[in-house]
């Protein structure tokens, strides 16, 4: 089986910054992209940031020019780093995967995981 798991949330001031990580590990013969997701209370999960095994990069309007996405393909683990971070980016970050998993017998190709989820909250 494949795990992610997240680090690095907490409370920040606004304006602040944090950085998240999420490594994932188990029987993983490839990743396809990694990606950060978010969701607030009351509010339906939304795309962060999303990295491609090729580099290439994707970000929701409201975190361009904020947040960076980036990846350690040798260590399966990809990174959000969050700079001047307001209020309304108050939410539970998920990490997210598409990959190929390794079984005994087959790969299984077009897989999907999440991670349980990382809490940042940006208050005064």
């Amino acid at each position: 089986q494949v795990q992610l798991v997240e680090s690095g949330g907490g409370l920040v001031q606004p304006g602040g910054s944090l950085r998240l990580s999420c490594t994932a590990s188990g029987s993983i013969f490839s990743i396809d992209a990694m990606g950060w997701y978010r969701q607030a209370p009351g509010k339906q999960r939304e795309l962060v940031a999303t990295i491609a095994s090729g580099g290439s990069t994707n970000y929701a309007v409201s975190v361009k020019g904020r947040f960076t996405i980036s990846r350690d393909a040798a260590k399966n683990t990809v990174y959000l780093q969050m700079n001047s971070l307001k209020p309304e980016d108050t939410a539970v970050y998920y990490c997210n995967a598409d990959l190929a998993i390794e079984t005994p017998y087959v790969i299984n190709y077009g897989m999907e995981r999440w991670g349980k989820g990382t809490l940042v909250t940006v208050s005064s």
